[in-house]
C-alpha cells in the first residue's frame, strides 16, 4: 500500500511520461507525420472529394504508352501493365487532401511506439483475397520478406531501417525498427500491398508472367492481350467496398488500357472516340489540337484542375557517373545553353513556368540566401558543399526569347575552358583531347522538338549531342544499367518529403539499379542533409532541412531544369463525371463515374478518318462492353 502511495509522488515526472507514451501508442484509425490530429475523425463517412452516391457501372477506357510484358510490378524484370496496382489492397491508404495522413484500409487500427521505434497494424477480420481466403499477419510478413529478398532493389533501400517483422497473432503484425525517431517509417510501411502467401507458394515470384495474380483490391484482371490491352473487372463482392476510405471510389465496372507507341497517335485515337480520358502533357497540343467539333459542341470536355503538389524537378538529368559530366563547371555550362524563354514562347505557347527549385510551387522551395535556421544546418558542411550556397541566391539564366544567347555562350565557354576543355578544328575536346559527344537517351517522340534547338546551341560550341530514341523496354533496361549521358526525367515530390529522398540522392542508392538516383550522387554532405530531413521533429524543421537540401542540389548543377504548370490539363468525353470537390494533390480519377444511361458518343467522322490515317488500331474492347459481351 505504502509503495503504491509513495511512488507516484516521488516519480510524478516518470508517471506523466508513461501516461503520455501510453496515449501516443494507443491504436488509432489514422496516423499523421507529427502527431497532429487528422482531418477526418474516427467516425468519418467518406472523404470530402468522393461522392458516396456516385452511380456504379460502365467502362473507363484509357491509353497505355509503349507496351507491357508482365503483371508483376514488384520486380525489375519486364514492364508491368498499367493499373495493376488496383488489384491489391494496402495496409493503409493516403488522404489526397492532407500533406501526409494515412487511414486504415486492410488495417482497422494502427499503433506506434512512443519514439517511433515500432509500429503495429491490427488487420480487419473481414479483409479477404479474391478467392475468399482471409488476409492475415502471415501474409504481411510474407510480403515484406519477399519484397526484400526477391523484389526490385529499391525495396531494400526503402525499408532498410526495419529490423524485424513479427506476426503476433493472425490479425496483428508488428514492425520493429533498427533506430528510433523515424517519424515517416510507420506511415510508409502501411503503403505496400499485401500479397497472398498461399497463392505465391506455388509460383516463382522472380519470373515475369502474364498470369493474372491474386489480390484483395477493388479490381481483378479479366483479360490480357500481351503488349496491347489489359482489362480489369470490378470485384462485386469486394470486401472493402463499404469502408469510409473507399466510399465513392471505384465506380466503373471495367477499366481498360489500350497501348500506343506514340502519344501523337494516342491523341488522335482519343479524339476518334477510342478511349475516354486523356491527360494532356504537351502545351502545344493543349493550345492547338482541340479545335474540333467534339470540343465545340461539348462532347469532349477540357478542364484544368488545380494541382497543389510541389512541382518537383523535371529536367535534363546529367549522369555524373560519366567522367566528362563529373565536373560541376561542365554541368553548369550545359545548363546555360538551354534557352527556356525561347522554347516556352515558340514551342509551348507560353504555357509553362521555369522550375527553379526541386520543391517548386511549395513552401519547401529555397529562395534568396539561407536564413539563420538553414545556416545552422549548412554551416557544419561548409567546405564540402559549393561556396555559392552561402554567398548568393541561386538563379537560372534568362534570355530575351529571340533565340540569341551570346552572353550565355560566353559564360559556358569560360566554364568549359576552366574545366580543361578547348576548341580544336571547330570541335570541343575534353581534358584528354577527345571530341565531346553526348548521348541523350529518349523514349518520348514528342520531346525531340524540344531537344533539337538545344542540340544546335551545343553544336555552336563544338559539342555534338546525339538524340537516341528507343522503345520502352530498351529504355528501361538502359535506365536500370545507368547506360546514358543525359535523360529527361523528373523527381516528383510530396508536401511531406521523407524516406524517398534516399532513393533520389543518397549514396546508398547510387548503385541500386531500381532506384531513382539517376544522377549517380555519392556525396557525404548530401547524405547528411537527407538524413536530417528524414529525422526532422516538426513541420518547421522539415521545411528548414528541405530548403537546405534544395540549395545544395541546385548549386550542384545536376540537372538542366525544365518547367512546370500548376494544374492538370485533362480532356474527357462527356459521358464521364467527377465530384464537385477535387482533391488537392491528385486528379482522383478513381472517384469519377460514368453517367447513367449515357451512350458512348460517336466521334466526328473526320477525326475518325485522321485517326485511321495516323495508324490507330480499332479498339480492342467494344465501347459499350456490357452489351457487346452479351
Amino acid at each position: 500500500m505504502t509503495h503504491r502511495i509513495v511512488r507516484p509522488i516521488l516519480h510524478a515526472g516518470i508517471l506523466l511520461f508513461c501516461l503520455a507514451a501510453t496515449a501516443q501508442a494507443a491504436p488509432r484509425h489514422a496516423l499523421t507525420l507529427y502527431g497532429e490530429a487528422p482531418k477526418y475523425p474516427a467516425d468519418f463517412q467518406h472523404f470530402d472529394y468522393a461522392n458516396p452516391d456516385a452511380p456504379k457501372g460502365g467502362t473507363l477506357r484509357q491509353a497505355g504508352f509503349g507496351s507491357f510484358d508482365s503483371l508483376n510490378p514488384f520486380i525489375n524484370k519486364g514492364v508491368a501493365a498499367d493499373g495493376i496496382g488496383l488489384i491489391y489492397d494496402t495496409l493503409t491508404t493516403n488522404s489526397m487532401d492532407e500533406p501526409f495522413t494515412v487511414y486504415g484500409l486492410l488495417a482497422e487500427k494502427i499503433e506506434k511506439g512512443p519514439n517511433n521505434e515500432w509500429v503495429r497494424f491490427h488487420l480487419r477480420p473481414e479483409a479477404r483475397f479474391h478467392d475468399g481466403e482471409p488476409v492475415t499477419a502471415e501474409d504481411v510478413v510474407f510480403t515484406f520478406e519477399t519484397l526484400l529478398a526477391k523484389g526490385a532493389p529499391h525495396y531494400r533501400a526503402y525499408y532498410a531501417d526495419v529490423e524485424e517483422v513479427v506476426a503476433e497473432s493472425p490479425r496483428r503484425v508488428r514492425f520493429d525498427f533498427k533506430h528510433a525517431g523515424n517519424r515517416e517509417l510507420p506511415l510508409i510501411l502501411g503503403q505496400f500491398p499485401v500479397l497472398p502467401a498461399h497463392w505465391w507458394a506455388e509460383r516463382d515470384f522472380t519470373s515475369g508472367s502474364l498470369e493474372p495474380p491474386l489480390g484483395s483490391g477493388p479490381y481483378r484482371v479479366e483479360r490480357v492481350q500481351a503488349g496491347r490491352t489489359i482489362r480489369y473487372a470490378r470485384v462485386e463482392d469486394y470486401w472493402g467496398k463499404d469502408l469510409p476510405v473507399n466510399r465513392g471510389f471505384y465506380n466503373f465496372d471495367h477499366l481498360t488500357f489500350d497501348y500506343y507507341r506514340d502519344n501523337t497517335v494516342a491523341l488522335q485515337a482519343f479524339k476518334a472516340g477510342h478511349f475516354d480520358f486523356w491527360e494532356e502533357r504537351t502545351a502545344k497540343s493543349w493550345a492547338t489540337a482541340y479545335d474540333i467539333p467534339a470540343v465545340k459542341d461539348g462532347r469532349i470536355v477540357r478542364e484544368e484542375i488545380d494541382n497543389h503538389n510541389p512541382a518537383g524537378m523535371q529536367g535534363f538529368v546529367l549522369n555524373i557517373r560519366r567522367p566528362h559530366l563529373a565536373d560541376r563547371r561542365v554541368r553548369e555550362a550545359l545548363g546555360l545553353l538551354f534557352d527556356f524563354e525561347w522554347t516556352n514562347r515558340q514551342l509551348f505557347n507560353g504555357a509553362y513556368t521555369r522550375t527553379r527549385s526541386y520543391f517548386d510551387n511549395s513552401e519547401l522551395a529555397s529562395s534568396g540566401l539561407p536564413d539563420k535556421d538553414e545556416l545552422k544546418v549548412l554551416e557544419p558542411l561548409r567546405g564540402t558543399i559549393p561556396d555559392e550556397v552561402f554567398e548568393k541566391p541561386f538563379e537560372l539564366p534568362r534570355t530575351e526569347a529571340n533565340g540569341v544567347i551570346r552572353e550565355q555562350m560566353r559564360q559556358a565557354y569560360r566554364l568549359l575552358t576552366e574545366a580543361g576543355w578547348k576548341i580544336e578544328n571547330d570541335r570541343m575536346v575534353d581534358t584528354e583531347g577527345k571530341p565531346v559527344k553526348l548521348e541523350f537517351l529518349l523514349v518520348q517522340a514528342e520531346f525531340e522538338r524540344v531537344l533539337l534547338p538545344y542540340k544546335r546551341n551545343l553544336a555552336d560550341l563544338g559539342i555534338e549531342l546525339e538524340i537516341r530514341r528507343v522503345d520502352v523496354s530498351q529504355y528501361i533496361n538502359r535506365l536500370r544499367s545507368r547506360d546514358y549521358d543525359m535523360i529527361v526525367s523528373g523527381f516528383s515530390q510530396s508536401s511531406s518529403p521523407g524516406n524517398e529522398q534516399r532513393g533520389f540522392w543518397h549514396s546508398t542508392s547510387a548503385d541500386n539499379p531500381g532506384s531513382r538516383n539517376f544522377i549517380g550522387l555519392k556525396d557525404p554532405a548530401i547524405d547528411t542533409l537527407v538524413e536530417g530531413l528524414i529525422a526532422a521533429d516538426s513541420r518547421q524543421e522539415l521545411i528548414t532541412h528541405t530548403r537546405a537540401l534544395d540549395r545544395v542540389l541546385l548549386w550542384g548543377h545536376y540537372v538542366v531544369p525544365n518547367w512546370h504548370i500548376k494544374s492538370w490539363r485533362v480532356a474527357y468525353w462527356n459521358h464521364l463525371a467527377h465530384p464537385t470537390v477535387t482533391p488537392r494533390q491528385d486528379i482522383g480519377l478513381m472517384t469519377w463515374w460514368r453517367k447513367p444511361d449515357a451512350a458512348t458518343p460517336a466521334a466526328d467522322p473526320a477525326e475518325a478518318q485522321k485517326a485511321e490515317k495516323a495508324g490507330v488500331p480499332a479498339p480492342a474492347i467494344a465501347p459499350d462492353d456490357t452489351e457487346a459481351e452479351r
